[in-house]
Protein backbone atom coordinates (compact mmCIF):
# COMPACT_ATOMS: atom_id res chain seq x y z
CA UNK A 1 0.00 0.00 0.00
CA UNK A 2 1.28 3.45 -0.95
CA UNK A 3 0.19 6.40 1.14
CA UNK A 4 -0.92 8.91 -1.47
CA UNK A 5 -1.84 12.58 -1.23
CA UNK A 6 -5.35 11.62 -2.28
CA UNK A 7 -5.71 9.13 0.60
CA UNK A 8 -4.43 11.69 3.10
CA UNK A 9 -6.93 14.22 1.74
CA UNK A 10 -9.78 11.74 2.23
CA UNK A 11 -8.56 11.19 5.78
CA UNK A 12 -8.70 14.96 6.37
CA UNK A 13 -12.30 15.03 5.13
CA UNK A 14 -13.17 12.25 7.59
CA UNK A 15 -11.60 14.14 10.50
CA UNK A 16 -13.57 17.26 9.60
CA UNK A 17 -16.80 15.25 9.45
CA UNK A 18 -16.10 14.06 13.00
CA UNK A 19 -15.81 17.67 14.23
CA UNK A 20 -12.12 17.40 15.04
CA UNK A 21 -10.62 20.79 15.87
CA UNK A 22 -8.49 22.49 13.17
CA UNK A 23 -5.41 22.06 15.39
CA UNK A 24 -6.01 18.32 15.78
CA UNK A 25 -6.55 17.86 12.05
CA UNK A 26 -3.37 19.78 11.28
CA UNK A 27 -1.38 17.63 13.72
CA UNK A 28 -2.81 14.31 12.48
CA UNK A 29 -2.03 15.17 8.87
CA UNK A 30 1.49 16.34 9.78
CA UNK A 31 2.20 13.07 11.59
CA UNK A 32 0.76 10.93 8.79
CA UNK A 33 2.85 12.77 6.21
CA UNK A 34 5.96 12.28 8.37
CA UNK A 35 5.20 8.55 8.54
CA UNK A 36 4.62 8.37 4.78
CA UNK A 37 7.90 10.20 4.07
CA UNK A 38 9.82 7.82 6.35
CA UNK A 39 8.11 4.77 4.85
CA UNK A 40 9.08 5.87 1.34
CA UNK A 41 9.46 2.68 -0.78
CA UNK A 42 9.22 0.28 2.15
CA UNK A 43 6.27 -2.05 2.18
CA UNK A 44 3.73 -1.20 4.85
CA UNK A 45 3.54 -3.94 7.46
CA UNK A 46 3.31 -4.28 11.21
CA UNK A 47 7.10 -4.67 11.31
CA UNK A 48 7.88 -1.53 9.30
CA UNK A 49 5.31 0.49 11.23
CA UNK A 50 6.95 -0.62 14.49
CA UNK A 51 10.35 0.33 13.08
CA UNK A 52 9.03 3.87 12.61
CA UNK A 53 8.21 4.04 16.31
CA UNK A 54 11.75 2.89 17.14
CA UNK A 55 13.11 5.46 14.68
CA UNK A 56 11.29 8.26 16.55
CA UNK A 57 12.68 7.05 19.88
CA UNK A 58 16.22 6.93 18.48
CA UNK A 59 15.79 10.46 17.11
CA UNK A 60 15.26 11.63 20.69
CA UNK A 61 11.53 12.40 20.63
CA UNK A 62 9.91 12.44 24.07
CA UNK A 63 7.79 9.33 24.80
CA UNK A 64 4.59 11.40 25.05
CA UNK A 65 5.36 12.95 21.65
CA UNK A 66 6.02 9.53 20.12
CA UNK A 67 2.71 8.22 21.48
CA UNK A 68 0.80 11.22 20.15
CA UNK A 69 2.28 10.60 16.68
CA UNK A 70 1.46 6.90 16.91
CA UNK A 71 -2.12 7.78 17.80
CA UNK A 72 -2.47 9.89 14.65
CA UNK A 73 -0.99 7.20 12.40
CA UNK A 74 -3.11 4.45 14.01
CA UNK A 75 -6.25 6.48 13.25
CA UNK A 76 -5.07 6.72 9.66
CA UNK A 77 -4.32 2.99 9.44
CA UNK A 78 -7.81 2.20 10.72
CA UNK A 79 -9.27 4.55 8.12
CA UNK A 80 -7.40 2.76 5.32
CA UNK A 81 -8.37 -0.70 6.53
CA UNK A 82 -4.85 -1.61 7.68
CA UNK A 83 -5.52 -2.17 11.35
CA UNK A 84 -3.20 -5.17 11.11
CA UNK A 85 -0.36 -2.63 11.05
CA UNK A 86 -1.45 -0.65 14.12
CA UNK A 87 1.54 0.39 16.21
CA UNK A 88 1.85 -0.38 19.91
CA UNK A 89 2.25 2.64 22.14
CA UNK A 90 5.28 3.16 24.33
CA UNK A 91 4.57 2.32 27.95
CA UNK A 92 5.03 5.54 29.90
CA UNK A 93 4.70 5.77 33.66
CA UNK A 94 2.48 8.65 34.69
CA UNK A 95 4.60 11.56 35.92
CA UNK A 96 4.16 12.57 39.53
CA UNK A 97 5.48 16.06 38.88
CA UNK A 98 5.84 18.51 36.01
CA UNK A 99 9.17 19.77 34.66
CA UNK A 100 9.84 23.23 36.10
CA UNK A 101 11.39 24.32 32.79
CA UNK A 102 7.89 24.15 31.27
CA UNK A 103 5.91 25.65 34.17
CA UNK A 104 4.67 29.19 33.50
CA UNK A 105 4.24 31.04 36.79
CA UNK A 106 1.81 33.89 37.49
CA UNK A 107 4.79 36.23 37.86
CA UNK A 108 6.09 35.28 34.40
CA UNK A 109 2.59 35.56 32.96
CA UNK A 110 2.27 39.11 34.34
CA UNK A 111 5.71 39.90 32.94
CA UNK A 112 4.51 38.85 29.49
CA UNK A 113 1.39 41.03 29.77
CA UNK A 114 3.42 44.04 30.94
CA UNK A 115 5.87 43.60 28.07
CA UNK A 116 3.05 43.31 25.52
CA UNK A 117 1.59 46.58 26.82
CA UNK A 118 4.94 48.36 26.76
CA UNK A 119 5.61 47.17 23.20
CA UNK A 120 2.21 48.29 21.93
CA UNK A 121 1.00 44.72 21.36
CA UNK A 122 -2.45 45.28 22.83
CA UNK A 123 -4.14 42.55 20.79
CA UNK A 124 -1.64 39.90 21.87
CA UNK A 125 -1.83 40.94 25.52
CA UNK A 126 -5.63 40.79 25.54
CA UNK A 127 -5.61 37.49 23.69
CA UNK A 128 -3.33 35.95 26.31
CA UNK A 129 -5.50 37.34 29.11
CA UNK A 130 -8.60 35.87 27.47
CA UNK A 131 -7.13 32.37 27.20
CA UNK A 132 -5.69 32.48 30.71
CA UNK A 133 -8.79 33.96 32.38
CA UNK A 134 -11.26 31.53 30.78
CA UNK A 135 -9.28 28.34 30.09
CA UNK A 136 -10.40 28.15 26.46
CA UNK A 137 -8.32 26.41 23.81
CA UNK A 138 -6.46 28.51 21.27
CA UNK A 139 -8.77 27.03 18.59
CA UNK A 140 -11.75 28.43 20.55
CA UNK A 141 -10.61 32.06 20.46
CA UNK A 142 -12.90 32.58 17.46
CA UNK A 143 -15.90 32.19 19.78
CA UNK A 144 -14.98 35.41 21.57
CA UNK A 145 -17.24 37.88 19.77
CA UNK A 146 -18.70 41.30 20.52
CA UNK A 147 -22.07 39.63 21.12
CA UNK A 148 -20.53 37.18 23.60
CA UNK A 149 -18.84 39.99 25.52
CA UNK A 150 -22.12 41.82 25.96
CA UNK A 151 -23.71 38.65 27.37
CA UNK A 152 -20.71 37.70 29.47
CA UNK A 153 -20.84 34.08 28.37
CA UNK A 154 -19.86 32.02 25.34
CA UNK A 155 -21.34 28.77 24.04
CA UNK A 156 -18.48 26.77 22.58
CA UNK A 157 -19.19 23.88 20.22
CA UNK A 158 -16.48 21.28 19.73
CA UNK A 159 -16.54 17.57 18.87
CA UNK A 160 -20.33 17.51 18.95
CA UNK A 161 -20.47 18.95 22.48
CA UNK A 162 -21.51 22.43 23.59
CA UNK A 163 -20.22 23.94 26.81
CA UNK A 164 -20.84 27.37 28.27
CA UNK A 165 -17.91 29.54 29.34
CA UNK A 166 -18.43 32.48 31.69
CA UNK A 167 -16.21 35.49 31.08
CA UNK A 168 -15.06 37.72 33.97
CA UNK A 169 -16.76 41.12 33.89
CA UNK A 170 -13.45 42.97 33.95
CA UNK A 171 -12.25 41.01 30.90
CA UNK A 172 -15.47 41.78 29.01
CA UNK A 173 -15.11 45.48 29.68
CA UNK A 174 -11.48 45.51 28.52
CA UNK A 175 -12.30 43.59 25.34
CA UNK A 176 -15.34 45.74 24.51
CA UNK A 177 -13.19 48.85 24.91
CA UNK A 178 -10.63 47.29 22.52
CA UNK A 179 -13.41 46.32 20.08
CA UNK A 180 -14.73 49.89 20.05
CA UNK A 181 -11.24 51.19 19.34
CA UNK A 182 -10.91 48.69 16.47
CA UNK A 183 -14.44 49.58 15.24
CA UNK A 184 -15.66 46.01 15.74
CA UNK A 185 -19.41 46.15 16.39
CA UNK A 186 -20.11 42.45 15.87
CA UNK A 187 -18.35 39.17 15.24
CA UNK A 188 -14.89 38.03 16.29
CA UNK A 189 -12.71 40.28 18.41
CA UNK A 190 -9.27 38.93 17.59
CA UNK A 191 -8.61 39.58 13.91
CA UNK A 192 -5.66 40.28 11.62
CA UNK A 193 -5.26 43.68 9.97
CA UNK A 194 -7.05 42.27 6.92
CA UNK A 195 -10.01 41.19 9.05
CA UNK A 196 -9.32 37.45 9.09
CA UNK A 197 -9.26 35.14 12.10
CA UNK A 198 -5.90 34.77 13.81
CA UNK A 199 -4.32 31.41 13.01
CA UNK A 200 -2.82 29.13 15.64
CA UNK A 201 0.55 29.54 13.94
CA UNK A 202 0.41 33.33 14.07
CA UNK A 203 -0.56 33.34 17.76
CA UNK A 204 2.27 30.91 18.55
CA UNK A 205 4.79 33.01 16.62
CA UNK A 206 3.78 36.28 18.31
CA UNK A 207 4.00 34.68 21.76
CA UNK A 208 7.48 33.29 21.04
CA UNK A 209 8.67 36.73 19.94
CA UNK A 210 7.15 38.29 23.06
CA UNK A 211 8.89 35.88 25.44
CA UNK A 212 12.29 37.03 24.13
CA UNK A 213 11.43 40.66 24.88
CA UNK A 214 10.05 39.73 28.31
CA UNK A 215 13.01 37.56 29.28
CA UNK A 216 10.84 34.49 29.89
CA UNK A 217 12.04 31.05 28.79
CA UNK A 218 10.54 30.15 25.40
CA UNK A 219 9.87 26.58 26.63
CA UNK A 220 7.22 28.04 28.93
CA UNK A 221 5.48 30.31 26.45
CA UNK A 222 2.83 28.73 24.25
CA UNK A 223 -1.00 29.02 24.20
CA UNK A 224 -1.71 25.72 25.94
CA UNK A 225 0.40 26.75 28.94
CA UNK A 226 -2.00 29.65 29.53
CA UNK A 227 -4.83 27.11 29.71
CA UNK A 228 -2.72 25.08 32.12
CA UNK A 229 -2.15 28.14 34.33
CA UNK A 230 -5.91 28.74 34.39
CA UNK A 231 -6.53 25.13 35.46
CA UNK A 232 -3.99 25.25 38.29
CA UNK A 233 -5.24 28.65 39.54
CA UNK A 234 -8.90 27.59 39.38
CA UNK A 235 -8.29 24.36 41.27
CA UNK A 236 -6.35 26.12 44.02
CA UNK A 237 -9.42 28.29 44.65
CA UNK A 238 -12.30 25.81 44.31
CA UNK A 239 -10.72 22.33 44.75
CA UNK A 240 -13.42 20.89 42.44
CA UNK A 241 -11.86 18.74 39.71
CA UNK A 242 -15.24 17.73 38.25
CA UNK A 243 -16.26 21.36 37.73
CA UNK A 244 -12.83 22.13 36.29
CA UNK A 245 -13.15 19.24 33.83
CA UNK A 246 -16.49 20.66 32.64
CA UNK A 247 -15.02 24.14 32.19
CA UNK A 248 -12.04 22.82 30.23
CA UNK A 249 -14.28 20.59 28.09
CA UNK A 250 -12.63 17.33 29.13
CA UNK A 251 -14.64 14.12 28.74
CA UNK A 252 -12.39 12.38 31.26
CA UNK A 253 -11.22 13.61 34.67
CA UNK A 254 -7.96 11.73 34.03
CA UNK A 255 -7.15 14.34 31.39
CA UNK A 256 -7.83 17.12 33.87
CA UNK A 257 -5.52 15.49 36.43
CA UNK A 258 -2.62 15.93 34.01
CA UNK A 259 -3.13 19.69 34.22
CA UNK A 260 -2.85 19.61 38.00
CA UNK A 261 0.49 17.84 38.28
CA UNK A 262 2.77 19.98 40.46
CA UNK A 263 6.31 21.06 39.60
CA UNK A 264 9.39 19.14 40.77
CA UNK A 265 10.24 21.94 43.22
CA UNK A 266 6.77 21.87 44.75
CA UNK A 267 6.88 18.08 44.90
CA UNK A 268 10.20 18.30 46.77
CA UNK A 269 8.71 20.77 49.28
CA UNK A 270 5.85 18.37 49.92
CA UNK A 271 8.34 15.56 50.61
CA UNK A 272 10.19 17.79 53.09
CA UNK A 273 6.94 18.40 55.00
CA UNK A 274 6.55 14.68 55.63
CA UNK A 275 9.32 14.90 58.25
CA UNK A 276 10.51 11.36 57.62
CA UNK A 277 14.22 12.18 57.57
CA UNK A 278 15.63 12.61 61.08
Amino acid sequence: MNITTKTIHKFAVLLKSKDRSPGTIEKYLRDVRAFAAWLDDRELSWETASEWRDHLVNKGYAPTTVNSMISAVNHFLKFTGREDCKIKFLRVQRKTFREQSRELTKTEYQKLLDTAQCCGQERLGLLMETICATGIRVSEVRYITAEVLRRGRADISLKGKIRTILLPGKLCRKLLKYAKKQKIASGEIFLTKSGKSLSRRQIWREMKMLCKKAGVESTKVFPHNLRHLFAVSFYKVCKDIVKLADILGHSSINTTRIYLVTTGAEHARQLEKLGLVT
